[in-house]
């Protein structure tokens, strides 16, 4: 059995990590023994499951079934694993974590020293992956940064929801002014974030307390000085005071009690968003994943309850 599970782990890196070298090197491994892993588990199956090129290797759609199957297998193993250790004191293991790059600096790294105090068992492994959704069945957790109204009918946990808005540094504004009506946008130098070059160059508005799940109030056209598809750049440079940019209020709100931001357009919003802590589809949660998720869970000071979005 446990040849069995080593093989299926094997077989699972290399099609994690895209190819027999990467795997050897992600698993410690020799590429021959990773090869022979792989052949053994075909030569038993008694069919191909993976169609390798010079460039790549993909799954054939018998290697898709058995990936998903193994996945759930390895899965329960761990989750058999964690319920026996029992105990806090007991807690051991890899936990493999998938963030924003924004969350990675403002939301795991403080707690990660207060954590490994609390349980020093269980080490951390983060990937930092800026893709709106990533492939939540690589992770024990994801945290993720959503508009309202998203569903992606994932296992998740709300932290957290804030509003997003517009601000400026009190240098840009001494310079340019306040604008006084959302119209007045278009004659102000305008940083935005974005993830694709397709995005239109708008600015979305609701009124403050509205649902923004439908029509915005006011769509301004702009003219960017700035697009960018990373959060703390895109600080740094309002802070500056290159221009307007549009934040959510967990990220603006240490600068403007530091006087560092200014908010434009006051009763005025550009959208709201939730922070989720998203859960792989399975039966069982390690324990491992629970505890770092009520500790972070303790640290917004609200442990709701998981539910489906």
């Amino acid at each position: 059995m446990l040849d069995r599970l080593q093989t299926m782990k094997v077989f699972l890196g290399v099609v994690d990590e895209g190819g027999f070298s990467a795997a050897a090197r992600s698993l410690s491994m020799t590429v021959s023994n990773v090869t022979r892993h792989v052949a053994a588990l075909e030569e038993h199956l008694g069919t191909r499951l993976l169609q390798r090129t010079t460039r790549r290797v993909s799954l054939t759609p018998a290697g898709e079934r058995y990936a998903s199957r193994a996945r759930d297998i390895l899965e329960s193993v761990d989750d058999a694993f964690a319920d026996v250790q029992g105990t806090t004191s007991a807690l051991t293991g890899v936990l493999r974590i998938v963030a924003a790059p924004m969350f990675t600096d403002s939301l795991i790294a403080p707690l990660v020293a207060p954590f490994r105090q609390a349980y020093p068992g269980i080490s951390l492994e983060v990937h930092v992956d800026s893709s709106p959704l990533p492939d939540l069945g690589k992770y024990d957790l994801a945290f993720l940064h959503t508009h309202e109204g998203f569903d992606a009918h994932i296992v998740a946990r709300t932290l957290a929801t804030s509003e997003a808005y517009l601000c400026a540094s009190p240098a840009y504004i001494a310079r340019h002014g306040q604008p006084q009506t959302p119209q007045d946008l278009r004659d102000h130098h305008c940083l935005l974030r974005r993830a694709t070059p397709t995005h239109r160059d708008v600015l979305a508005l609701w009124r403050s307390g509205e649902r923004v799940t439908g029509p915005a109030v006011h769509e301004i056209a702009v003219s960017p000085v700035v697009t960018i598809n990373e959060t703390a750049s895109l600080m740094q440079m309002v802070l500056d005071g290159a221009g307007i940019a549009t934040f959510t209020d967990d990220i603006a709100a240490p600068f403007m009690r530091a006087g560092a931001l200014q908010r434009v357009l006051p009763g005025w919003i550009t959208g709201r968003y939730a922070v989720l802590a998203a859960l792989p589809s399975r039966k069982h949660m390690p324990e491992r994943t629970r505890a770092f998720l009520e500790f972070v869970s303790a640290s917004h000071q609200r442990p709701p309850a998981i539910h489906e979005t």
